[in-house]
């Protein structure tokens, strides 16, 4: 399978899952301003037309975009990993986080703090309306190691959102203590640990040459 990233973007989970379900991939960079595909320059929008990361082509041939419904898939095509849940309560607590961190937090919160062409009035609106969801978070991790009874994919979810906090002064981790070392704990995890080290690398690679083409 195919897996279109970039470096310590939201697709950073997807690498996580398969990197825990043992799973083999091509991980194939693309460019944000440019949408182009860096292993062989071709146009990223002719495989999803919204140019945005993850996106994922399967074995067979299946073109799959959404972080939520791509982690899903990975759950489910290794089942052995225990990435997923059994179906019932459990499999919808699952789809509820996924649901949650990635409009709680991933869109509602982190994106506009790290948009440099946001007015800082809008981020300072977004920091005032939706902190509180980090106060929640915290709050259910009082005493849980993971989201659900065990690692799952919306750990790996979780970790790469809670990961952009070293790019948003503003959410500083301290405040809300249970979530910070739910993420020190988390990032020592090897398939996490792999995976941040891995796109830091790339992503330093990518800002040399923005740098370079400015």
């Amino acid at each position: 399978m195919d897996l279109y990233f970039s470096p310590l973007a939201c697709s950073m989970a997807t690498r996580v899952a398969l990197y825990e379900a043992g799973a083999e991939a091509n991980y194939l960079e693309v460019d944000p301003p440019t949408k182009k595909v860096l292993n062989d320059g071709s146009d990223f929008r002719t495989v999803n037309p919204i140019g945005l990361v993850p996106t994922l082509r399967t074995d067979e041939g299946v073109v799959l975009t959404e972080n939520a419904a791509i982690l899903q898939y990975v759950a489910d095509r290794f089942p052995q990993s225990g990435l997923g849940a059994a179906a019932g309560i459990d499999r919808t607590r699952l789809h509820q986080w996924l649901c949650f961190i990635g409009t709680e937090l991933h869109k509602g919160l982190f994106i506009p703090v790290l948009d440099r062409k946001a007015p800082q009035e809008v981020k300072a609106y977004v920091l005032e309306k939706n902190l509180s969801r980090l106060d929640y978070l915290d709050n259910y991790l009082k005493g849980r190691d993971y989201l659900l009874d065990h690692f799952s994919v919306a750990d790996a979810y979780l970790v790469t959102v809670i990961n952009w906090t070293m790019a948003t002064p503003p959410i500083e981790l301290a405040k809300w203590p249970n979530v910070r070392a739910y993420y020190e704990r988390l990032r020592t995890r090897p398939s996490i640990a792999k995976a941040i080290a891995e796109e830091f690398e790339l992503y330093k690679v990518e800002q040399a040459r923005k740098k370079a083409a400015a």
